[in-house]
């Protein structure tokens, strides 16, 4: 760590590097991130779309659906058009204000940690639905899935206020090229000029907190879904069970094993380019395969957008 000295200013704005390493593929990643993000927006926004319309869809499982097609829009929304502004080169397209950085960061960490909480409040429903459907009307009420909305958003807003409140108390006076492309914590870090030691603590105590405490209810519940299905006789009835989680459960696995991994990684594991490929992978390619998973392995959803966007729809018949 730098010392700071009386001719070094605090930086004003930072430049993302991105993948401009990468000169000979720039237009392929450009093309590629590109569809991939129009992809999220189309089938998230379909979704959002086709539960909001069919009154087949709502049940507090596509209530919850919806609010995290609304998180995934906005998760990939904070990082992916400045990045494909800095593989265009478009002008200022790799720069990033002090104030915009730390707006960034606080807005993924927010969705992040608000997708994290939600996934949670799905494996309760998925758990109340399967080894409590006699009162799942009583505690799974749309009451009941406001509030429960409500806090996972509430404590996503509320998780990044002590990070990047410690961020904006750093000093930053050295080089401002952040290797990343978009503000991330660790590479933003690497540029202080002053103790990192209790922004670094910070991060870790919060992070450890969501994600043991969203994994935690998720663990519980699918542990008590298993031994239910465990103990129903015929394999048809366990399957027909099963089926009603299936994307739920694919989806947590694809979004937690990747943060997992992220964390909780070998040294050998943790370069700056392995770290902008996992990054692409949780900010851009899962939000873009869980529409997709949600409407592949359930029945309603397919049914839903066939009724939707079909001829017959459009003509009004």
């Amino acid at each position: 760590m730098q010392p700071s000295t009386p001719n070094q200013t605090h930086r004003t704005e930072f430049v993302l590097l991105g993948f401009t390493e990468a000169h000979e593929t720039l237009l392929f990643l450009f093309a590629l991130f590109l569809t991939m993000y129009l992809l999220t927006l189309l089938e998230n926004l379909a979704i959002i779309v086709v539960v909001g319309l069919d009154h087949r869809l709502h049940r507090p499982m596509y209530f919850f659906l919806t609010h995290l097609s609304c998180l995934e829009i906005g998760y990939t929304s904070v990082t992916a058009p400045k990045m494909l502004a800095g593989l265009l080169g478009v002008a200022g397209g790799q720069r990033i204000s002090y104030a915009g950085c730390l707006s960034q960061l606080f807005v993924f960490t927010f969705l992040g940690a608000t997708e994290c909480f939600l996934l949670a409040a799905m494996a309760y429903d998925r758990y109340v639905a399967i080894c409590l459907p006699l009162r799942y009307g009583a505690l799974v009420s749309w009451g009941t899935c406001v509030r429960l909305a409500a806090a996972c958003w509430l404590g996503g807003f509320l998780t990044p206020v002590l990070p990047v409140y410690l961020t904006s108390r750093l000093t930053f006076c050295g080089p401002n090229v952040i290797d990343h492309f978009f503000c991330d914590a660790s590479p933003l870090l690497a540029l202080a000029c002053s103790d990192v030691a209790p922004k670094e603590t910070a991060d870790l105590l919060v992070s450890l907190a969501v994600l043991l405490a969203s994994s935690a209810v998720i663990a519980a519940s699918y542990g008590r879904i298993v031994w239910t299905l465990l103990r129903i006789r015929t394999a048809a009835e366990r399957r027909k069970a099963f089926s009603t989680c299936a994307a739920h459960l694919a989806v947590v696995s694809l979004f937690y094993g990747t943060l997992f991994f992220m964390y909780v990684r070998t040294g050998a594991a943790s370069s700056i380019s392995f770290n902008k490929v996992v990054s692409v992978f949780y900010s851009i390619v899962t939000p873009m395969l869980n529409p997709l998973i949600y409407s592949l392995r359930n029945q309603e959803v397919r049914g839903a957008l066939g009724r939707a966007f079909s001829c017959r729809s459009w003509k009004g018949q």
